[in-house]
């Protein structure tokens, strides 16, 4: 028996794969058809994956195994840590550090330092230090607790991690195989099935099959520690399964009623821009009907600018009449111009002007 039905796989949509031009050949065994540009999963295949992962998955946690779950990405990061920590196992769901699993002594010194903070919280020795140095620890602390908060309890290399995007979290599936630990993954159309051990034909986006696959993989965790599955080997779902050919129908049926959403928005939109390009320039008044019950507001009406009426000034009261006195007319009297002699001739007649001297003659004996 399978640990999940086909027909609920599908209702989380595990059957979308990414576009045609967004694909790795190496997936092309996993791939049943392509419809409106999407490829989709073989969903028979997917099933035989997951059983194959569930088993192994199970096997290591009856050994003691610690399993690390990593899903980056921001519709995972939730359903990551939920169900991490339901399974009692670890999980990153911020940034991935480089080096966290290749270079786990260094990575522990920071987790060491997050654990004494959290102790001089606990015992109220932060206080001790000035306001602002209490700031940066609190500040420092909330850094490492957003990378190191899901393995501060991770004493030792984990058993085995479950990578929900293999492609966006690379580094963390090239250091585990670099060490040697077995690899769990989602493998979507963009992926390269070898990359991971246990990979699990699927939708890696959606958030309904994120929560799905990774649900059933710690259910193989909780379900050796006798604790309530969520999602695995419900049997209502077991009873009546159903084929690859009514999955294409179901995706055939959905992409008609998204088309047909389309063309309606579409239509919508068309109208409603003839409705504001051809609206006529003059409308009818509004009458008082549409203002009732709304005693905030006056009734708008539109007079013609020939019929606007002005508001009459006021009159004011006759002045008395004063008598105009005639203007004399002055008559312009036009300056006369005194011409300046030249200098020649202010010279000659100065010569002539001017009184001649009278010569003394002096007698001798005098």
């Amino acid at each position: 028996m399978s640990v999940v039905s086909m027909k609920k796989l599908l209702e989380h949509g595990s059957h979308y794969g990414h576009q045609t031009k967004k694909w790795n050949p190496k997936m092309k065994p996993f791939i049943y058809a392509a419809k409106n540009g999407v490829y989709i999963i073989n969903l028979e295949k997917t099933l035989g994956k997951l059983d194959d992962a569930y088993a192994a998955m199970k096997a290591l946690a009856e050994k003691n195994g610690k399993v690390l779950f990593v899903g980056t990405k921001k519709q995972a990061q939730a359903i990551v840590m939920e169900e991490a920590l339901r399974s009692g196992s670890f999980y990153i769901n911020q940034r991935w550090l480089g080096g966290l699993l290749t270079n786990f002594r260094t990575m522990q010194k920071r987790i060491k330092r997050l654990q004494e903070i959290e102790d001089m919280e606990a015992s109220g020795t932060i206080n001790v230090y000035p306001k602002k140095e209490v700031a940066n620890i609190r500040k420092e602390a909330a850094r490492l607790e957003n990378f190191f908060g899901g393995i501060k309890e991770m004493k030792k290399l984990p058993d085995a991690i479950f990578v929900v995007d293999p492609t966006e979290d690379y580094n963390a599936v090239a250091e585990a195989k670099k060490l040697g630990i077995p690899v769990f993954g989602f493998t979507d159309t963009n992926c390269d099935p070898e990359a991971v051990d246990y990979g699990i034909p699927a939708n890696d986006d959606a958030i309904r099959s994120i929560k799905l696959i990774v649900s059933i993989m710690a259910d193989a965790i909780v379900e050796t520690k006798s604790g309530i599955l969520s999602y695995a080997f419900q049997e209502q779902d077991l009873v009546k399964d159903i084929s690859m050919s009514d999955v294409i129908i179901n995706v055939e049926q959905v992409n008609e009623e998204n088309e047909r959403r389309r063309r309606a928005k579409m239509e919508e939109r068309r109208a409603r821009e003839e409705r504001s390009t051809h609206r006529p320039f003059d409308r009818r008044p509004r009458t008082n009907d549409t203002y009732q019950g709304r005693s905030d507001s006056k009734p708008f009406v539109r007079s013609e600018p020939s019929k606007a009426v002005e508001t009459p000034k006021p009159v004011e009261a006759a002045k008395p009449v004063e008598v105009v006195k005639p203007v004399e007319v002055v008559k312009k009297v036009e300056a006369v111009k005194v011409v300046a002699p030249k200098a020649a001739e202010v010279t000659q007649e100065a010569v002539a002007k001017k009184p001649r001297a009278k010569k003394t003659e002096v007698k001798e004996g005098e």
